[in-house]
């Protein structure tokens, strides 16, 4: 495997967001939600693929929403963490919070590496 490939987990369930939280009082946690829609979304998913380095966000787990296809989950993302809906975004979620949130162009690996390692 290459190293510096994500290894995305998909997030689909509200379920699944209730767990992460728990999981992120561990380990740091992204969440991607984007539209297959929209080519602004495809766009910034691409950078974020083409710059992650897995020896670097070692530390993070990424899990990435269709919210599309999964508008309730995200909706409840929305409500567990306090943040607007907006797509693309990205979330970090430490200690059962959201710790950065960002949408579209404002998503940008160098921060999100800075921020996750604080």
């Amino acid at each position: 495997m290459n190293s510096d490939k994500m290894n995305w987990q998909e997030l689909s369930t509200e379920e699944q967001v209730v767990q992460l939280r728990e999981e992120s009082k561990t380990n740091a946690v992204l969440i991607f939600k984007h539209s297959k829609r929209c080519s602004t979304s495809k766009v910034v998913l691409d950078r974020l693929i083409r710059k992650w380095n897995a020896d670097e966000m070692g530390h993070i787990k990424p899990y990435v929403l269709d919210l599309i296809s999964f508008r309730k989950a995200s909706d409840f993302i929305s409500a567990e963490f306090s943040v607007p809906h907006e797509s693309p975004q990205v979330l970090i979620i430490e200690n059962g919070r959201s710790v950065y949130d960002r949408s579209h162009f404002d998503i940008d690996y160098d921060q999100i590496l800075k921020v996750s390692k604080n």
